[in-house]
């Protein structure tokens, strides 16, 4: 029997690789103890946000790494993956929230500078294919720190550069593209990400998710004023489009990192998570395999909209192969459960009923839970019959 093992991270508790390693240990020990063999493909996934370059290097790409400037200015070593001449950049390992010194928010002066060192480490690399993966950042800073980082100059009406972050935007004049890298002429960008927000205003990168960067109603309107002398600028270097890739549906993303990207390099915005499905070739590793089992920390309402269980599910239904999901917990109805497409849904919650314990020890409970669908697993399972809708702990208890 052949199972492919697709999650997603468990937030604050497991990576994906992890959960992997876990869910095999307990599907396997039951096959050993039966004597029989069981294969197990381990696709770590993501949805274009953290955890992507995890996924990406489980799926053949190599890890690298490089000293770029974190989202305060101070150097940090961030990873990112090459493939041949494909290149895959976890804005997150750069410019995150994650790596924030000491988690102090700057919402003002936060920048992406290290971002762009990134993508400049992969030009070096040879690659000439960037897939961005955007999600957890630090910054509003409309991606002036990725373009400074890959060798545009921003200035102020003296003639000297601007200081970093999204704030010092508003003291704009005008952007010297001079030195900015000719290589990106022949590269192509893949912006992996679900945000539409555009830039500017109500819906736009400072009002709906400065506050989460530590930005107060104030910052807000300072960012978003700042925004809109940046994307005035631009538009005098660039033309209409840079005026016109302020409104595009993810220009917003990752603190205005996504207009960066639209309006100057030409990127092209797809969901993260049929992004990465791509790049890991899943619908050709479920050729042939009996069961799927993807997974999150929390499978809920949100996870419908497109997450990566969601993502997961619809390949193994195009590949008319059953799927089953683990999650730390789930909100979500039996119907709802079956309706997106899984057999079953095994939840930490529903064998540890301390939401800490779950958390701190989601390997320990994976193992059962992985031991638990080994012990169904074969010819009579319920899951190679027609949809099955039971819940969790029933599944768990028969």
């Amino acid at each position: 029997m052949r199972v492919v093992i697709a999650p997603d991270k468990f937030k604050g508790s497991l990576s994906a690789p992890d959960i992997v390693t876990h869910l095999t240990t307990g599907l396997q020990s039951v096959k050993q103890t039966a004597g029989q063999v069981l294969d197990v493909d381990g696709i770590p996934v993501a949805d274009g946000g953290e955890g992507t370059l995890d996924a990406a290097v489980g799926s053949g790409f190599t890890r690298r790494s490089a000293v770029v400037s974190g989202p305060t200015g101070e150097p940090l070593e961030a990873e990112f993956a090459v493939r041949g001449r494909e290149a895959v950049i976890e804005m997150a390992t750069a410019s995150g929230l994650a790596v924030l010194p000491g988690g102090t928010k700057d919402a003002l002066g936060a920048t992406s500078l290290g971002t762009g060192q990134l993508i400049r480490a992969a030009l070096d690399a040879g690659c000439r294919k960037i897939i961005l993966g955007v999600g957890g950042s630090a910054n509003t800073d409309g991606g002036a720190g990725v373009l400074q980082g890959l060798g545009a100059r921003f200035m102020d009406t003296d003639g000297n550069q601007l200081r970093a972050g999204g704030a010092a935007l508003a003291g704009l004049k005008w952007i010297d593209f001079s030195d900015f890298d000719p290589r990106l002429e022949d590269t192509r960008f893949v912006l992996a990400s679900d945000v539409d927000n555009p830039l500017l205003g109500p819906d736009g990168a400072a009002a709906v998710f400065g506050p989460q960067k530590g930005a107060s109603s104030e910052d807000v309107r300072t960012l978003d004023a700042a925004l809109a002398r940046y994307v005035e600028v631009l538009g005098e270097e660039l033309g209409s489009r840079a005026l016109k890739a302020a409104e595009a549906p993810g220009a917003g993303a990752a603190g205005g990192v996504g207009y960066a990207a639209i309006a100057v390099l030409a990127a092209s915005r797809r969901p993260g998570i049929d992004v990465v499905l791509e790049f890991t070739d899943l619908a050709h590793r479920l050729v042939g395999a009996d069961l799927v089992i993807t997974g999150e920390g929390s499978l809920d309402e949100q996870s419908l909209l497109g997450k990566t269980p969601m993502g997961v599910a619809r390949a193994a239904a195009l590949a008319g192969v059953p799927i089953i999901a683990v999650c730390g917990r789930t909100t979500l109805t039996a119907e709802q459960l079956s309706a997106a497409g899984f057999q079953a849904t095994f939840a930490l919650t529903s064998i540890e009923d301390d939401v800490e314990t779950c958390i701190n020890e989601a390997g320990r409970l994976l193992e059962q839970l992985g031991t638990a669908i080994g012990g169904q697993l074969g010819p009579d399972s319920p899951w190679f019959q027609p949809m099955n809708t039971t819940s969790s702990k029933e599944t768990l208890s028969a």
